[in-house]
Order: C-alpha cells, then structure tokens, then sequence
C-alpha cells in the first residue's frame, strides 16, 4: 500500500476527477476519503449542480467550463451515465439589485465572457421572459441572459462515474480514514491516518471543507466555510410546467433582497419536487463541527422571502432539504497552486459556491501539471499568492 507517485486527499467532485485522469496516464495513485463517497458531507451532493459555460465570477474560468463538457460527455459514452443535461440557463438581473452573485458585475461578466468565447445566448427583456418562462415573476426593469448548453449535473453519479472509472484504470481507493497529517520531505510525502501511513513522490489536497484543518493556520485564514441549506418544493400545479424540457436553471439577482436565488427544474417529475435554494454567508462553521440539521419553519421562511414573490406554481409544501459546505475565498476565487513550504503539496479548492462544474477540467488539468510537467489550461490565475498579498495589504 506504500510507495505511490500520488495520493489525493478527499474524493469528492475534484478528487475524483483527478484520480481518474491521473490513473488513465499510468500513475500509481491512492485515493483516501473518511467517508465513503459520493457522500453528503462535504460539497458534492444535493442531486444537481448548476452548470453554465460563461463564467460570471470571471471570463478565465470559462475555459475550464467549456472542457469540462466535453469530458463530462466523454465519460457519460464510457461509463453509459446520464451525468449532464444541457436544458439552458437563465440569469434575471436589473440595475435596481440588491443581490450580488458572488463578485461585483456578475450579470456584465457572464456577457462578456459569452462574447469572448463565442457561446450561444439570447437577451430576453421581461415580457420575452413572461412568454417564454412565465412561472418568473419578474419586473419590467428586469433582463435576462439566455444560454442554451447551461444546465445540470448530476453531482453523486458524477462522482461515482469517475471514481469507478480511476479504479478501472488501476487507482487504489481507501475509505472511512481520517487523515491525521502529511509531512512534506525532498524525498517525498508521507500521509498518516488513523489507521496507516502511506508514502508518495505529490500530495495533492482536495479536501473541500476539511482543508482549513488539514494546512498550517497561515493557509487555513485564506478558507472560509459556510452552511447551506437545499430546499425541494412541491409543484403547485402542472408539473409538466416545470419539467427540463420546458423550464430553465436559473439564477437570480433580486431586488430587495440581500442574496439571489437560484433552482432546478423538476428533474424526477412532480414526486420530486422543485429544488430552489439561496446563500448564507453569515456564519462560518467546520466540517466537524456544522448543523446538518434544518429546523422545522426554515423552509416557510425561504419560501415566503424568496419563492413566492418570484416564482408562480410552487407549492409552500417543502417535501425535503439538504445541507452542504462552500469553502470560500476572499474573492470567491479557486485555489490550485503548490504549497508554499513544499512544492510537492498542491493545494487545490475549487469552490466558493461555483467549483463543481468545472471539476473534471481542473482534474485533468493536474493531471497534466503533475505527469507532464504543465497543463493545458492556463492554471495561474488560481496562485496562492493573489490571496498571501491581500491579506499581507490589509494587516499593513
């Protein structure tokens, strides 16, 4: 079980992706997770992940977003998963928002990012809206942004996908160990967990909301972490109103309010429900130590603030929720760099809220880095350093 070329901590969206592309290139690779993924304690679950080919959070990302559909396809034709259902993309903005999606100009970012890379998009003003998705409740002042290949993931099947595939090619996968420490030498890595120790020439950390935990406190200042809840409404109507073929994903920046809102379509029909949810970033929280709970009374309060003065046909019925964990950075930016100490440590957390559809894009990616030496996608943009410079400007 010793003497692996790399070991990657935390097989969730990213974790896995990276030890399939690095098992199809030859590696030896050990995987390790405390759980058995895909699993619902970190931030790969919740049924569907929004996916969308403009970046709002910034036109470098969309890049990763474009090859990540392309190996999402490509591993649906190896592996006979549906994973990636491409139903289009709404985003309902106006100049009159209070919500702010991530980064500042989010509507304008994803315009130009669409423009830059040539992605098929309409402009709908608020009567083209009505006609075409009249379950939104929007305000004359308000826009939308059409694209036709956003869509959904399937999160836990995606996962699995490329977990099976790397053990296909070879990977070895261990679960239900907690790694205790890595220490990081000339010649190599060590990871301890309870139960054993294992040796590698890289280390890469993908550990999502367990990172902060795992890297020295002068690290962990860059990683926030908040709770989630995910909402699933019943249909009030005609569930066929809401179904893929018909109804968007959507993402939007209300006025009045002080976070967006976002959902899905009926995706399992009107058993399933409708899954809509927002984003609290008030209270930071652990992977150890969150409330997986959701108090009875927090879904009539989502529905009665950001559902029904929004969207017609939902039903105040909540039939379940979910939590999960967003690992935020200052900026909502990615990490993927080397660890300052160690340049055989890389540091990946592509989250802050937008990461798992870019998952597969950045697993290759290190793949890449780490077999060749560089990748294809250009990975600077998430240095440490840009984070270790404003946290250096604001002390001073």
């Amino acid at each position: 079980m010793n003497g692996f070329d790399t070991i990657v901590l935390g097989l969730g969206a990213t974790g896995s992706a990276a030890l399939y592309q690095l098992a199809r290139r030859g590696s030896k690779v050990l995987g390790i997770d405390r759980y058995s993924p895909p699993h619902a304690y970190g931030s790969s679950h919740g049924e569907t992940r929004i996916t969308r080919l403009a970046i709002g959070e910034g036109a470098h990302y969309t890049p990763l977003a474009i090859r990540s559909h392309e190996l999402w396809r490509e591993i649906e034709r190896q592996t006979g998963c549906e994973l990636l259902m491409c139903n289009g993309g709404l985003i309902i903005s106006s100049s009159a928002k209070t919500a702010k999606t991530h980064v500042e100009h989010f509507f304008s970012n994803t315009v130009e990012a669409a423009r830059k890379y040539g992605i098929a998009h309409e402009f709908l003003d608020a009567a083209a809206i009505r006609r075409r998705f009249p379950a939104f409740n929007v305000d004359d002042d308000e826009v939308g942004y059409f694209e036709r290949d956003a869509g959904f993931l399937r999160p836990e099947q995606c996962v699995d996908a490329q977990l099976g595939l790397a053990r296909d090619f070879g990977a070895t996968i261990v679960c239900g160990q907690t790694v205790e420490r890595f220490d990081a030498r000339d010649r190599g890595v060590t990871v301890t967990t309870d139960r054993a120790t294992y040796s590698a020439a890289t280390l890469v950390i993908a550990a999502g909301p367990w990172l902060p935990a795992l890297v020295d406190r002068d690290l962990a200042q860059h990683f926030a972490v908040y709770r989630q809840t995910l909402y699933w409404f019943a249909v009030d109507g005609d569930a066929d109103a809401f179904a893929p073929d018909r109804f968007p994903v959507f993402i939007w920046e209300l006025k009045g309010r002080r976070q967006g809102v976002y959902g899905f379509p009926a995706i399992d029909g009107a058993a399933g429900g409708i899954k809509i949810g927002t984003e609290s970033f008030d209270a930071t929280t652990t992977a150890d130590d969150v409330d997986r709970n959701v108090p009875l009374g927090d879904s009539d309060v989502v529905y009665d603030d950001y559902i029904a003065p929004f969207v017609r046909g939902v039903s105040r019925r909540c039939i379940k929720t979910a939590t999960c964990l967003y690992t935020v950075t200052p900026d909502f930016g990615f990490v993927v760099d080397r660890h300052p100490a160690s340049e055989r440590v890389i540091i990946v957390s592509p989250c802050s809220g937008h990461g798992f559809k870019h998952s597969p894009a950045i697993g290759e990616a290190l793949a890449q880095w780490i077999v060749d030496g560089e990748s294809v996608v250009d990975l600077r943009p998430f240095r440490l350093s840009r984070l270790r410079a404003d946290a250096t400007a604001t002390r001073g």
